[in-house]
């Protein structure tokens, strides 16, 4: 799969729901319940960080939930691509990019959403044939304002800012016609997580799936 087609694909993923839920879990019993909670409220794509111990197994929990695309997040290396591949894994995110990475999710099949904070970085990526990138971190990088910008001379890339974004601040990412997503912790909170709260989570999930884009 060419970085092209790992683009295509990604930009399809992004394009099925405003706000993918960035997630931290630490205990995979709990994976399938929160991804049955956040596909019936209309958020399918999840990004799974691979900050946890318990990161690996809940991918694998997750991706047997029906409706839910699963990612892993905060894929640094060859080895983490390879081994989100194996737990499941349908797409990979990475707060940056570099050639080993892209050559291992070239080889593996695994569509990649690389991070990119500055126009060097941008056209960097787009010269390997990238144009939808991750934003990150879009607050400290200068959030919207920092993004329109981007937009007049690189008009072919789109973006999925992360880093930041709230629900105070997300129709401001989701009104520019380069972002296509935005990826938010906030509709997965720690405190719902260790009580279970999945009608909690639900309900975010739901009205993060209303917000309008460009």
């Amino acid at each position: 799969m060419t970085p092209q087609q790992q683009s295509q694909k990604t930009r399809a993923l992004c394009r099925l729901a405003p706000v993918i839920p960035v997630i931290v879990i630490r205990d995979a019993a709990k994976a399938a319940d929160l991804a049955g909670a956040l596909v019936r409220g209309g958020l399918p794509v999840l990004e799974v960080t691979l900050r946890s111990d318990a990161a690996l197994d809940a991918i694998r929990q997750m991706a047997g939930v029906e409706g839910a695309e699963v990612g892993a997040g905060t894929v640094l290396t060859p080895d983490d691509a390879t081994r989100a591949k194996q737990a499941g894994a349908t797409f990979a995110v990475s707060p940056g990019l570099t050639d080993r990475l892209v050559d291992a999710c070239t080889d593996l099949d695994l569509p990649l959403l690389p991070g990119a904070a500055t126009a060097s970085e941008v056209m960097r990526a787009a010269d390997a044939g990238f144009d939808m990138l991750k934003f990150f971190p879009a607050e400290a990088a200068g959030g919207p304002p920092a993004l329109k910008s981007l937009a007049g001379p690189l008009p072919a890339i789109g973006f999925c800012p992360t880093g930041g974004v709230s629900p105070d601040n997300a129709h401001s990412y989701l009104s520019l016609p380069n972002v296509v997503c935005v990826g938010g912790s906030w509709i997965v909170t720690d405190a719902d997580l260790a009580d279970g709260n999945w009608v909690g989570i639900e309900g975010r999930a739901r009205a993060a799936a209303a917000l309008r884009r460009a």
